[in-house]
């Protein structure tokens, strides 16, 4: 950190560097969901290190999707149950047979400790695992302590509130794309949304102010990034993420089966630089923030694996970044619009099951809703229009979110 400013400190640290914070945990089973990135400031893995602790008696871990060990690599990749050897406990699934916690799996433990690195975008599915967690304790009359992170992307909403009766495992509440709230204050508010009787506690940040440079939520050069999904490898990534991960429910390639996933987007029939023109036409404010710049890439699995892409390279990182205009979520859908403009027949929407929905198109439920889709596909809709629809619902999250904010 530069001189006089102060470290971040993660719930995690704290938990074991204070045992007044442990005190709650005394004579108590405890299990812990975590994956890769649930580390220390030492890069001590979550289990191990509370495995270390005299005064924490660990009965169980839980993995969300892509595993505790984040070995799975997309949507609907199961991870099973285990046994872990070296610490005798069961490693339950929340990614496998069930996406809830049964019975069997809540009768292993007191207390339950959520250690789980977010990247600020409500498809992100651990905010939904957190949603089922709390759900489940409230019902089995357990605690829930949340071990928070930063939200690396920090404050900025963006995005339309997911919709009634559009609720699934990448929809877990009334909340935008991007709803700039860490794993901590999303506990608070899905209790106080669902009502739920559940004894809820926060360990909080120390020291973390998300308006402040060069991170912007993240602590860049006092924290190393470890990737808390297999296609989430740096900050900048998590940037671009709420408006690169709509590609996921397109036939446009988000650069999965490359070394900048979600920082991409491209297809072997697409001109970037024509396209790249035609975003700056339709609305040229919407591509400020980070630097777009034409490139060429060729997937080694996925979409268009092993084919030559034209594509789009969004550069969210210093110097090139303006964390206060960057706006990726309509920065990829003016990618989509201007696409329909140069070509009104593209065959852009991916039809397929996602994250265990069907009948419902992928773009769809990552919107929560079909305004966005619409607003694509109709010849007479403006920039202005969607910016007017979703300046609406960010304002109304902003109210909303408020009361349970735990930081500047």
């Amino acid at each position: 950190p530069a001189p006089g400013a102060m470290s971040v400190r993660f719930g995690l640290d704290r938990l074991l560097a204070e045992p007044e914070l442990r005190r709650p945990l005394a004579g108590r089973r405890v299990a812990l969901l975590a994956h890769p990135a649930s580390l220390t400031a030492g890069l001590a893995h979550a289990l191990d290190a509370l495995a270390g602790c005299a005064d924490v008696r660990l009965s169980a871990a839980f993995g969300p999707q892509h595993g505790l060990r984040g070995d799975k690599q997309d949507n609907m990749v199961e991870s099973p149950d285990f046994h872990d050897p070296a610490l005798g406990i069961p490693v339950f699934s929340l990614y496998g047979s069930v996406r809830r916690p049964t019975a069997a799996m809540l009768d292993s433990f007191d207390v339950l400790l959520v250690d789980l690195q977010d990247v600020g975008t409500r498809v992100y599915t651990f905010v939904t695992t957190l949603r089922y967690v709390l759900e489940a304790a409230a019902a089995a009359g357990k605690t829930v302590v949340v071990l928070d992170r930063p939200n690396p992307i920090g404050r900025p909403a963006e995005g339309f509130l997911l919709g009634d009766g559009w609720e699934s495992f990448v929809g877990a509440g009334p909340m935008p794309l991007r709803h700039g709230l860490t794993l901590g204050e999303l506990a608070r508010w899905f209790v106080a949304e669902l009502r739920l009787d559940v004894d809820l506690d926060v360990v909080p940040l120390q020291g973390w102010d998300p308006g402040r440079g060069p991170g912007f939520g993240w602590p860049l050069g006092e924290r190393v990034w470890v990737n808390p999904s297999p296609n989430a490898p740096s900050l900048f990534m998590a940037r671009a993420y709420p408006g690169t991960v709509m590609l996921e429910g397109t036939t446009l390639s988000e650069g999965r089966g490359t070394t900048r996933p979600l920082e991409v987007l491209g297809a072997p029939d697409l001109d970037a630089t024509a396209l790249l023109a035609a975003m700056e036409r339709l609305a040229p404010a919407w591509l400020r923030g980070a630097h777009l710049r034409p490139c060429w890439f060729e997937p080694t699995f996925h979409k268009h694996v092993g084919r030559l892409c034209s594509g789009i390279q969004i550069h969210a990182e210093a110097p090139l970044y303006d964390h206060d205009a960057f706006r990726p979520w309509r920065l990829v859908a003016l990618a989509f619009k201007a696409l329909r403009r140069l070509r009104p027949d593209y065959d852009l929407w991916r039809d397929f099951p996602y994250e265990y929905e069907v009948g419902r198109l992928a773009i769809d439920l990552i919107n929560g809703g079909e305004t966005l889709r619409r607003w694509v596909d109709d010849p007479a809709a403006t920039a202005a229009d969607l910016d007017a629809a979703a300046a609406d619902d960010e304002e109304a999250w902003r109210e909303r979110r408020a009361p349970f904010l735990l930081y500047p």
